[in-house]
C-alpha cells in the first residue's frame, strides 16, 4: 500500500472487477444525464468486468461490479458514483448516483466498431493525432484506481510535461512519441516510473511499470 501510494503521487486506466459475469451485459452503451451525453464501456476480460462510463467531459472508472442471473446489476466507480438498476441485454435502466444525488437513467447498447477498422486505426490515425494539452487520467495500482492530470507538449518525437495529482507534481522525462506509440518516464524519489501508451478511440490507453515493483494499466481522455 506505501508503495502504490508513493507511486501514485506522480500519477493520475482501467480498473477490474471481479463480478458475476452475464454475457448479455457486455458491450458498448449510449444515453443521457440531464442532457449530457453519456457512454459506457463494459468489457469481460477473463471472468471480470472492467470498463468506464464517460458523462459529458467526466470519465468514471468501474472498480466493482455485481450482475445476477435475473439481470439485476450494481457498479461501483470508484468513491464518485454508483449505477444500480437492471439489463435486459440491450439496454441498462436504473439510477445513477453521485453522492446523495439520484438520477433515473437509461443506456442502450450500440453495436461496436468493426474489428479489422479498430486495429488498424492505431498505425495509420496515431501519428497524426494531437497529443498536445491536457488529459484527465486513471491508473489502477493493485486494483485501485487513482486520478491523476497529465499535460503533453509534442515536437517532432519529443514528449515534454507533466503529471500532477492532489500531492504534488512531476516533470515528464525522456519523452517520446514515434510510430502511434507514447512513452516517457516520471522521476520519483524511490525510483522511475516509466508509461507507454497507444490511442485508441480518442483515448490514451496503456501501462506503467514502478521500478519493476509495481504495474498497472492507466487511461486518459483529453479535455476539450
Amino acid at each position: 500500500m506505501k508503495l502504490a501510494t508513493l507511486l501514485l503521487t506522480f500519477l493520475l486506466g482501467t480498473a477490474a472487477a471481479l463480478a458475476q459475469t452475464q454475457p448479455g451485459v457486455v458491450g458498448n452503451y449510449e444515453g443521457t444525464i440531464k442532457g449530457q451525453p453519456v457512454t459506457f464501456e463494459l468489457k469481460d476480460k477473463d471472468g471480470k468486468l472492467q470498463g468506464q462510463l464517460k458523462a459529458g467531459e467526466k470519465a468514471y472508472v468501474l472498480t466493482e461490479a455485481a450482475v445476477n442471473g435475473e439481470g439485476l446489476l450494481s457498479f461501483t466507480f470508484g468513491k464518485d458514483a454508483k449505477l444500480d438498476g437492471k439489463t435486459d441485454g440491450s439496454k441498462i435502466t436504473g439510477n445513477w448516483i453521485v453522492g446523495a444525488e439520484k438520477t433515473p437513467i437509461e443506456l442502450k447498447k450500440v453495436a461496436a466498431a468493426a474489428a479489422p477498422a479498430a486495429a488498424a486505426a492505431p498505425a495509420s490515425a496515431a501519428p497524426a493525432f494531437n497529443l498536445n494539452g491536457q488529459w484527465d487520467a486513471v491508473a489502477d495500482a493493485n486494483g485501485q484506481p487513482f486520478p491523476f492530470a497529465l499535460t503533453l507538449k509534442v515536437e517532432g518525437e519529443t514528449v515534454t510535461g507533466n503529471s500532477s495529482s492532489q500531492l504534488g507534481d512531476a516533470p515528464l522525462k525522456d519523452g517520446t512519441w514515434k510510430e502511434g506509440k507514447l512513452a516517457f518516464l516520471i522521476e520519483g524519489a524511490n525510483g522511475n516510473i516509466s508509461m507507454v501508451a497507444t490511442v485508441v478511440d480518442g483515448k490514451l490507453s496503456g501501462e506503467f511499470d514502478f521500478a519493476g515493483q509495481l504495474q498497472g494499466k492507466w487511461v486518459a481522455v483529453k479535455k476539450n
